[in-house]
């Protein structure tokens, strides 16, 4: 399972790239709103740092075919052929995907709260389709299953097309799809972060240091014993 960010926030990018082997950065139109910058800004200098191998995802906000064509022709010429323009999975989205997807455009079909919209987006070709996992929560739903479901039915109908899970609440919603084997979650820093938060790992790791410097003396390591 790919592993991605979702936030626009570089210095919060920085952090997680500094410490976790993830694989790119997601964005929404909301999350740029928060940094209160032009959004190619922003999204250049999100580029610039995570290189051109890296994915990075972009939405589109445009109601009508013509206008999503427009802008995902901008999006892609000012950050990169590696980049994934998000499309809403509704029908002038997939009117919109299925001519960006003969000139070769990466797309990822995005507010995604229903397997058909998953499986419509597919056959579009989305290369990933992204339901929100949290607010298919709080509609009365599992989010969970729901991103199972459309795992499947990628699967069991041969189409090439990857879950991209986003909108999680804990860290616990990624490790059940990571071990589910969907392709990719997109997840907020701290979520990442919780991936590993535990106080029973941080009081091991100080139990082996204090007996390891009751053997050698404090402040000794390996090096220095």
């Amino acid at each position: 399972m790919k592993l991605m960010i979702d936030d626009a926030n570089i210095e919060r990018i920085k952090e997680i790239y500094e410490f976790y082997p993830v694989d790119g950065v997601t964005t929404n139109p909301s999350i740029l709103a928060k940094s209160k910058r032009s959004p190619y800004d922003v999204l250049k200098e999100i580029r610039e740092f995570i290189g051109d191998e890296a994915e990075l995802h972009v939405q589109t906000v445009s109601g009508d075919a013509h206008g999503i064509a427009e802008e995902a022709h901008k999006i892609v010429k000012e950050l990169g052929k590696n980049t994934y323009v998000k499309i809403p999975a509704v029908p002038e989205g997939f009117k919109a995907m299925q001519e960006l997807k003969k000139e070769g455009i990466k797309l990822t079909a995005t507010a995604v709260y229903t397997p058909m919209q998953a499986f419509l987006a597919a056959k579009s070709g989305a290369s990933y389709a992204a339901p929100y996992i949290n607010r298919i929560d709080n509609m009365g739903y599992n989010g969970i299953q729901a991103a199972k479901k459309i795992h499947d039915i990628f699967r069991n109908n041969g189409l090439n097309t990857e879950v991209l899970a986003a909108s999680f609440k804990n860290s616990q919603q990624v490790l059940e799809l990571c071990e589910y084997g969907i392709g990719a979650s997109t997840a907020a820093p701290d979520v990442i972060e919780g991936l590993v938060k535990n106080q029973a790992i941080t009081s091991a790791i100080d139990d082996f240091v204090k007996d390891f410097e009751g053997l050698t003396g404090i402040g000794k390591n390996m090096t220095s014993c």
